[in-house]
């Protein structure tokens, strides 16, 4: 699982006192970076390799402004040129979202996908889902 620690902001606080759906793909982002860094080590987006193509988001719980919230992600499939994550942001010992999103490997040289090199799917299966993962406490 590849983990990340977001602390809320006054500015993504809503109307209602929670905060906006519009902010939960950047929280989801924010925990993707270590697995960023398995296709682009360096971050040069001029050879920037992930390219998401779908994200599905589901609001299972508010999310508030004064309590940190945890990203986790996991690898859910891997194709030859794509690859599935599994995604929740937890505050506290809630789930308050769980999203599936989908890269592909993409050269932007090339404008085209290429297939995610073996070095890279050995270390993505270290963070395989797994159902029996989701656990009711959150560790934040």
């Amino acid at each position: 699982m590849f983990e990340g620690l977001i602390e809320p902001r006054v500015s993504e606080t809503d109307g209602v006192g929670h905060i906006n759906n519009t902010f939960v793909p950047v929280w989801l982002e924010a925990g993707r970076n270590e697995l960023f860094k398995l296709f682009t080590p360096d971050h040069d987006f001029k050879n920037w390799r992930m390219v998401i193509v779908k994200t599905t988001i589901e609001y299972k719980d508010q999310l508030y402004f004064g309590d940190f919230a945890q990203t986790r992600c996991y690898i859910k499939r891997i194709g030859t040129t794509s690859l599935v994550l599994y995604e929740e942001i937890w505050q506290g010992n809630r789930k308050c979202v769980e999203a599936e999103t989908i890269y592909v490997n993409y050269n932007q040289n090339a404008k085209k996908a290429e297939p995610i090199p073996e070095s890279i799917r050995i270390e993505l299966e270290k963070h395989y889902w797994e159902e029996k993962t989701d656990v009711k406490e959150g560790s934040v």
